[in-house]
């Protein structure tokens, strides 16, 4: 017997750095991924949430509001929005931590490793960082290399680069997080 997929809301919303997916289960945000990485988004997905059916919404989970006002300069627009990443307790762990550094700052993967009480587990915080279902509202682009060198990114380095610029973050003049 199979079970019934769940319904999630979607939709397609533009942005600087273009197009985003954004998908809500309810009120919760549970994947905001670039266009250019659905195949990828509905992976991770399957694999989080198991059968998905995707129902077009004209505003999952009241996401396109706080990001036109984060893209138009209010870094603080995404802060308190409510998402539901259904990973495992390490990941959960390491992406709560991303919501504990604010726009403008930046941290290493080892820093993130000691937030979250496993100082040596920089590499594993990476591969969860890696595996993040709601970018830019839990931000692992704010996560950098121990030498302040722009790493690993799913949305591409370009993209990264652009978001730290946008938040005022000068990699050369490294602000903890």
């Amino acid at each position: 017997m199979h079970a019934t997929p769940r319904s999630l809301d979607h939709a397609r919303i533009d942005s600087p750095i273009g197009p985003l997916l954004a998908v809500a289960l309810g009120p919760d945000l549970v994947a905001i991924d670039f266009a250019d990485y659905e195949a990828r988004m509905h992976r991770l997905l399957a694999r989080r949430l198991g059968a998905c059916r995707m129902t077009p919404h004209d505003d999952p989970a009241g996401i396109r509001a706080p990001l036109a006002r984060y893209f138009a300069g209010d870094l603080r627009a995404l802060d308190d929005l409510p998402v539901a990443t259904h990973g495992t307790p390490f990941q959960e762990r390491a992406w709560t931590a991303l919501r504990g550094i604010r726009a403008g700052r930046v941290a290493t993967y080892g820093e993130q490793a000691t937030r979250i009480g496993a100082p040596n587990a920089a590499r594993a915080v990476g591969l969860a960082n890696s595996l993040n279902p709601v970018a830019i509202v839990v931000p692992c682009h704010r996560v950098i290399g121990s030498t302040s060198k722009l790493t690993g990114y799913a949305g591409g380095l370009d993209r990264k680069r652009w978001l730290l610029a946008h938040e005022g973050v000068a990699l050369d003049a490294r602000k903890a997080g």
